[in-house]
């Protein structure tokens, strides 16, 4: 497979996303079993919860993309499980605070942490996971991986800050918007693609180009979701749609429609982001979909896929490699 010949679309035949999880299939396993044994507290709350949203399932798309990038520059030892758990981690405990600033009830069909126990109980269990975190990153004895996820929870913190301050926002720009998902959502990505280049003592050029790989990922991937709250259902999302409507969030297909619809149309949706308003999701659904911005959030997904493929081009020739280009398809291509 060469990276790539074709913009990612879906118009490719699906991808199967179970055929990339074998190759890491025997360190998934390691991960996870380093997860479950750093979960176990004496405080019994933190195990309750902890274990709760740990299994709750998900893709553990991160801690993959890590092992991927590890394996595709034939990294032998075994630090490599120990940063895929701490993404992970990290990760969890920036769901479970988002779940409490967002007042979400539903995340991967089942009732959210903080639905069950309660605001509190969810932000003190996220400290707690974040704090786990960089006592399991301590053991790699590398001061770049501390460095490099130091910056990442403090971008991620600051997306969280600017996301906040764009709700029942309508005159957020796509620019803003974009470097709201940057810092909030695509660093994580980047973090664990550039973390298997460095523990693997990849050239400067190969790091950069990993970071940029898992950027760009990070992007795509975001940009779909954002299409997936117009275009899925709730099964297979396995939250509410209209969740980002309710939660005054301008999101790419909303900042779309307003500049691209007529006075009419982009006052409804400006009213809508302002006030929140789940119950003109069905409208503001009819007005993104003729004003065609879901498509255009779409295409701008593709071309963020293709700059993570074309990133790949310093990695050897690997069937690690194929599969990193085959996500950066199945981020666009996916329902889920």
């Amino acid at each position: 497979m060469t990276a790539s010949q074709n913009t990612p679309n879906k118009a490719h035949a699906p991808i199967d996303f179970a055929s990339i999880q074998v190759l890491t299939e025997n360190e998934a396993k390691a991960v996870d079993q380093l997860i479950l044994e750093e979960l176990t507290s004496d405080v019994v709350l933190i195990n309750q919860i902890g274990h709760y949203i740990i299994n709750s399932g998900g893709k553990r798309l991160r801690p993959m993309l890590l092992l991927l990038t590890a394996k595709a520059l034939s990294y032998q030892e075994d630090s490599h499980l120990i940063l895929a758990a701490v993404i992970e981690f990290i990760h969890t405990a920036t769901l479970l605070h988002d779940d409490v600033v967002d007042e979400s009830d539903l995340r991967r069909g089942k009732d959210t942490a903080n639905a069950v126990w309660g605001n509190a109980a969810s932000i003190l269990v996220g400290d707690y996971l974040y704090s786990s975190a960089f006592e399991m990153m301590v053991r790699t004895n590398n001061m770049r991986v501390m460095e490099i996820l130091s910056k990442t929870t403090t971008a991620i913190a600051e997306g969280e800050v600017l996301q906040l301050l764009n709700c029942n926002n309508p005159a957020t720009t796509e620019a803003k918007y974009l470097e709201v998902i940057s810092r909030k959502t695509a660093i994580l990505f980047s973090a664990a693609t550039q973390l298997g280049a460095v523990i693997a003592s990849a050239d400067a050029t190969t790091e950069t180009s990993m970071a940029k790989y898992g950027q760009h990922l990070g992007i795509a991937f975001q940009l779909i979701d954002d299409a997936l709250d117009y275009t899925s259902n709730k099964d297979e999302m396995g939250k509410n749609l209209g969740d980002d409507l309710a939660e005054g969030k301008p999101t790419l297909p909303l900042i779309y429609a307003i500049e691209h619809g007529n006075e009419a149309q982009a006052n409804i949706i400006i009213e809508a982001i302002k006030t929140g308003d789940r119950d003109s999701f069905n409208a503001v659904y009819d007005i993104v979909k003729a004003t065609n911005a879901i498509d255009y959030t779409e295409q701008r997904a593709n071309e963020e896929a293709q700059k993570a493929i074309d990133a790949l081009s310093t990695l050897p020739e690997s069937e690690f490699k194929d599969a990193l280009e085959l996500l950066a398809r199945f981020s666009v291509q996916r329902s889920y």
